[in-house]
């Protein structure tokens, strides 16, 4: 595992798993923190991300972004072994993605999809763009936050890239 990476290049290669048809919102971000964060994890938990897109199962839920998002902080955060409710692990992982899902509803005042994307045609010009966007975005915010709960560096901070 790398501990010096770029958000904004995990940013943008998120947006452009999404943009070039590869992957859905929430596939895109756990495949952008996987090959630059470098991590042994199993492409089967990009897989694990595939349930999520268009609120869930296209239900038009919660955003499939931040779906993906918290998936990501679950990796580098989550329990592996069933204990209780009070373990730490458990409880730093979801004041994470409290966060994570908070930082989300400031921008954009509410996580629904089915609102978020409210009159536009699924799939092309405007919402397309929009969930590329969300895409980047949450993206960008679980690697800060994974970069400052871990204590990694961002190396558009020492390029003078900073996001």
């Amino acid at each position: 595992m790398k501990n010096e990476v770029s958000i904004s290049k995990i940013r943008q290669d998120a947006e452009a798993l999404f943009r070039e048809g590869k992957y859905y919102c929430s596939e895109a971000i756990v495949a952008s923190i996987r090959e630059n964060f470098k991590l042994d994890m199993p492409e089967e938990m990009i897989a694990m991300a595939s349930g999520f897109p268009v609120g869930i199962g296209k239900s038009k839920c919660t955003c499939g972004a931040v779906s993906g998002g918290v998936l990501a902080l679950g990796y580098f955060f989550g329990r592996t072994e069933g204990t209780n409710p009070k373990d730490p692990r458990s409880v730093k992982t979801l004041e994470l993605a409290y966060e994570l899902q908070d930082d989300f509803k400031k921008n954009h005042k509410l996580l629904c999809c089915s609102v978020l994307t409210k009159g536009m045609d699924m799939a092309s010009g405007e919402h397309k763009e929009q969930c590329i966007s969300f895409t980047g975005e949450v993206a960008e915010n679980a690697a800060k936050i994974i970069l400052r709960e871990k204590g990694f560096v961002n190396t558009d901070e020492i390029h003078g890239n900073e996001v």
